[in-house]
């Protein structure tokens, strides 16, 4: 999958503006949230300005483009909706390489390893572990294991 098919998926996911108080990114439009990007005007936000943000900050930063091409797609989706931090070290847990965060040439080696089914069990139990953590997010877990069940049964 390249990143033209990759951004098309993840928007049908993000979707428009939302301004959920529950949501710790704060208001949010096509998945760009102002916490992240505090200098962005969220609202007039275009999809074009969201594909240069995505492409650049979490496609390339993410490296899913080096990525095998089974979990490209899940990992690019994750660095997007938990963040490039928890992209990473899901990776490395399914790889089971050491977890630092930090995607080098020893993760990138490990991943092409990787199954679908492990990337997607460990971005599972992520969500888990967040919800446990802060109660106030348990209402995006439906959310989170639909996005989960449709990455996992379409590669």
């Amino acid at each position: 999958m390249n990143y033209d098919e990759a951004f098309e998926k993840v928007i049908d996911h993000e979707g428009g503006y939302v301004d959920d108080p529950s949501d710790p990114g704060g208001r949010t439009k096509y998945g760009i949230s102002q916490r992240a990007y505090p200098d962005e005007d969220i609202v007039n936000l275009t999809l074009e300005r969201a594909k240069e943000l995505y492409h650049k900050d979490y496609w390339l930063r993410s490296k899913a483009d080096k990525l095998p091409a089974e979990i490209r797609y899940a990992h690019f989706d994750m660095a997007v909706n938990a963040g490039r931090g928890a992209a990473a070290k899901n990776l490395q847990r399914a790889a089971r390489v050491k977890v630092d965060g930090a995607i080098g040439p020893n993760t990138l080696l490990a991943a092409s390893k990787v199954t679908i089914s492990d990337y997607m069990f460990f971005r599972a139990v992520h969500y888990m572990r967040i919800t446990r953590r802060n109660a106030n997010l348990a209402k995006f877990l439906g959310g989170w294991a639909n996005r989960i069940e449709e990455i996992w049964n379409n590669k």
